[in-house]
């Protein structure tokens, strides 16, 4: 408990400084900006001032200076206008230009970026300069943007690595769990074998016996699934249609009459590579969902068709059936349309066979109100 509290400090602690360390570069960024901006604008001051000098130039006045300044601008657009006419422009492409409402377009970017600059070059006259941030501004402007979005990515990253990591540790823990379960059944399931021992040497009616021996079989078959959680399942070559019967018998044994069952396959045996207490578990998953599906009370149909090298199973119900939109949604952990029920049968289902079977499983087909197919595939071997 103290480990998993001292953990949450730590990574409580990262963030804040993270957030601390992007505040800060945040900041540093646009007091940069805020730097550069204001040395422009001197720049520009200067510009306008050496206008002003070349406009009053006499004879006399030294103009190189004014001169340096111009051709020191190789960067900033301006735009110089007077009565609202353009009568210089600087670092601006030749052919807005040329053409008068590019210009004037181009002109009320200007306007929007900077205030303008006025200038008074004879008393009463008035010359006003319009410019724009250069491209290192441009570029220093739309920074922060790419550091936020960075920033999300990164924090993106994070969140996956730490939910994966989260789900990985529950994974084991509901596998440990499994294989306790399976563990703890164990003993009682012993003590019952040699119950049914003892009722077979009090000559115990024999049909009374070999009912409770299936439901013995069927807690050993569910011990087993148990203690296979979290390991990699032997896969042996097995006829599928004995090995699903086997299952649809049981099932059928053990549920209503009000349950129309049937079962079709192909005579001959069908080989594929599986296990067969995990299979058992699939097609368990598959007909009480349909039955559950139908609340206890229509058609259930398991049918094994072969085509070349692939082998089909399909469940059929009458039962109220899954909307399009959540044909895929019904294999996901935690979807479950029963108020009770933790919604893993299907996604366990689902990991079985195409994780360990190498097959697929989807909604064939279903219609609200009419039933629902699902369908497994597996290759033969």
């Amino acid at each position: 408990m103290q480990f998993s509290k001292s953990r949450n400090t730590t990574r409580w602690v990262i963030i804040f400084a993270s957030f601390l360390i992007i505040s800060m570069i945040l900041w540093n960024t646009y007091n940069f900006f805020q730097i550069f901006k204001n040395e422009e604008r001197l720049k520009m001051n200067l510009w306008a001032n050496a206008q002003k000098t070349l406009i009053n130039a006499g004879e006399t006045t030294d103009v190189e200076l004014p001169l340096l300044i111009f051709s020191n601008n190789t960067s900033i657009p301006i735009i110089l206008t007077e009565n609202d006419n353009i009568i210089n422009t600087v670092n601006i492409d030749e052919e807005i230009v040329k053409n008068k409402e590019k210009a004037k377009d181009f002109l009320s970017g200007l306007k929007s970026e900077n205030d303008p600059i006025e200038i008074e070059y004879v008393p009463g006259k008035f010359q006003y300069l319009y410019y724009g941030d250069s491209a290192l501004l441009n570029k220093l402007k739309y920074y922060p943007i790419a550091l936020l979005l960075i920033i999300v990515l990164f924090a993106g990253l994070v969140y996956n690595f730490y939910r994966s990591t989260k789900m990985a540790t529950q994974n084991k823990l509901w596998a440990g769990m499994a294989k306790e379960t399976a563990h703890q059944i164990g003993t009682p399931l012993s003590s019952l074998i040699g119950w049914v021992e003892i009722l077979k040497a009090d000559n115990v009616e024999e049909t009374t016996i070999a009912e409770i021996e299936k439901d013995i079989d069927r807690l050993q078959t569910i011990t087993e699934r148990f203690s296979k959680i979290g390991s990699e399942p032997k896969l042996e070559n097995k006829d599928i249609i004995e090995e699903t019967q086997k299952s649809y018998d049981y099932l059928q044994s053990r549920f209503s009459k009000q349950v129309e069952f049937s079962f079709n396959s192909p005579k001959d045996p069908i080989i594929v590579l599986m296990n067969p207490t995990l299979h058992s578990w699939t097609i368990e998953n598959l007909v009480k969902n349909a039955i559950d599906a139908m609340k206890g009370r229509g058609k259930l149909a398991l049918e094994i068709i072969q085509e070349g090298d692939l082998v089909k199973i399909n469940v059929s119900d009458t039962g109220n059936g899954i909307p399009k939109n959540q044909f895929k949604n019904v294999f996901e952990p935690g979807f479950t349309t029963k108020k009770r029920g933790w919604g893993l049968g299907l996604s366990l289902t689902k990991r079985i066979v195409e994780e360990y079977h190498k097959g697929t499983i989807k909604v064939l087909n279903s219609e609200i109100g009419k039933g629902t197919t699902m369908q497994i595939i597996f290759t033969k071997n």
